[in-house]
């Protein structure tokens, strides 16, 4: 009989280029009911109307910069475009590449000059510093925002942006705001400093950092489209209702999750045309974080791939030369036409297959143990959790309720929101506790 150990509880990156067109979950990912969270957040007095809900597309402006943080940057644009938004991500650099934190790189629509007359429902600021700095210092970022602020519309900032930036700009005087835990000094000299994982005053919307991202997209879609469109966003995410407090995964059979490539683990992380981009950047950013050696390998002919909300990732190489190297993990990140593509690629299911074979950790997320692991064979005698509507797909649905499950060399989770326990979770079984709970609190996932 399988030895059973509930771990107690316990927080949390590529070029790409967003267009413009907003898209929508395929149907088939709309069957999870909409969870209800409760998110640390202060209303004051900004209320969304029946007029600001009308057909048009809201339109949204993220800057970035070189030294944006991806994840901030990423998961905001993707949770908006799944409300509808048309988002437009725009370089304040002089050339539309910049290099974002953690050794990705971002592509973005336009430079911030070409937006200068554009009116827009939002203007989000992501951190990361230096690229707040930078975000602080380009001239035609702060006169957009300075007007968006005169003329009534929305603008938010997270992580060192709040202190860094809207403070800088004298745009929170008299408010009450959030940021980054090391930077909340700063910005009591600004505005009333308050520790709200998310802070709405007025039109203004502030939060903490890569761990409360989340919370804060899904807060931007309230502000902009009402309440139920946030529910209706928010639910397929499957987002955890405990906000800030430690995680929990569920461990069956433990074993020792051991490297010996180097003296750190080595890890692939393949994407495809329609990988999700959230599980993927959430992943990437988190084991990097650790000081993982993480290896992105696309599974198409090119190295650019086209992620399921249209953002464009770009890997380090094509899996045909990632195949060359062994790994100490390989994790598989969702997104349906992700998943499809990786359970065609003969080449990645043989890996995943030696994987186990040799009894060392292989993982997915969300679409990917339903659609890929399951097909293949490599669930057999595991217990695993996948994307609520794709868990009648599993031979073995008996834990899948739950949000992370590790059974051996195996580890499986949800979906989006679940990502950031998936990824501590590795940490984890790689380092020890201490070493993911650190984290958790570094990126805000948990109460710092």
């Amino acid at each position: 009989m399988a030895s059973r150990h509930v771990v107690a509880p316990h927080r949390l990156l590529f070029a790409f280029k967003p267009r413009l067109s907003p898209t929508t979950l395929p149907t088939t990912t709309r069957i999870a009911p909409p969870l209800k969270k409760k998110t640390t957040i202060t209303r004051l007095s900004f209320s969304v109307s029946a007029s600001s809900m009308a057909s048009s597309p809201k339109k949204v402006l993220v800057p970035v910069a070189n030294g944006t943080e991806p994840l901030e940057a990423v998961v905001t644009i993707d949770v908006l475009r799944r409300a509808g938004a048309e988002v437009t991500v725009a370089s304040v650099e002089e050339q539309l590449r910049v290099d974002v934190c953690h050794g990705a790189k971002i592509v973005a629509d336009a430079l911030i000059s070409d937006c200068a007359d554009a009116a827009f429902d939002l203007v989000s600021l992501p951190g990361g510093m230096p690229g707040a700095s930078s975000l602080r210092d380009c001239k035609v970022l702060e006169d957009l925002v300075k007007k968006q602020a005169a003329d009534g519309r929305l603008y938010a900032a997270i992580c060192a942006s709040p202190a860094v930036v809207l403070g800088s700009w004298g745009l929170l005087k008299g408010l009450k705001a959030t940021c980054h835990p090391s930077l909340m000094e700063q910005l009591s000299s600004f505005a009333t400093a308050v520790e709200s994982r998310v802070q709405v005053d007025g039109k203004t919307v502030t939060s903490r950092g890569p761990g409360t991202t989340m919370e804060y997209a899904v807060t931007l879609v309230e502000q902009l489209f009402g309440k139920e469109k946030a529910e209706e966003v928010g639910g397929p995410l499957v987002m955890r209702s405990n906000h800030g407090d430690e995680y929990h995964m569920l461990e069956l059979n433990p074993m020792d999750w051991t490297f010996d490539k180097g003296p750190q683990p080595q890890i692939l992380v393949p994407i495809a045309n329609g990988s999700e981009e959230m599980e993927a950047a959430i992943i990437i950013d988190v084991l990097r974080r650790s000081k993982a050696n993480v290896v992105i390998a696309s599974v198409e002919d090119k190295v650019e791939i086209e992620a399921s909300r249209k953002v464009k990732l770009v890997a380090d190489m094509l899996l045909d030369e990632a195949s060359k190297l062994s790994y100490d993990l390989i994790v598989l990140p969702g997104g349906l036409g992700g998943a499809q593509a990786f359970a065609k690629c003969d080449k990645l299911v043989n890996l995943l297959k030696k994987q186990k074979e040799s009894n060392r950790p292989y993982g997915a997320i969300c679409a990917s143990p339903a659609l890929v692991l399951e097909p293949h064979g490599l669930l057999k005698g595991k217990k695993a959790t996948a994307f609520p509507a794709l868990c009648n797909k599993l031979s073995d649905a008996s834990e899948a309720e739950n949000r992370v499950v590790v059974d051996g060399n195996l580890i499986t989770s949800r979906g989006p929101g679940t990502t950031m326990e998936f990824a501590l979770a590795i940490v984890e079984k790689f380092f020890g506790r201490k070493k993911a709970l650190d984290l958790a609190k570094a990126l805000v996932f948990t109460h710092p």
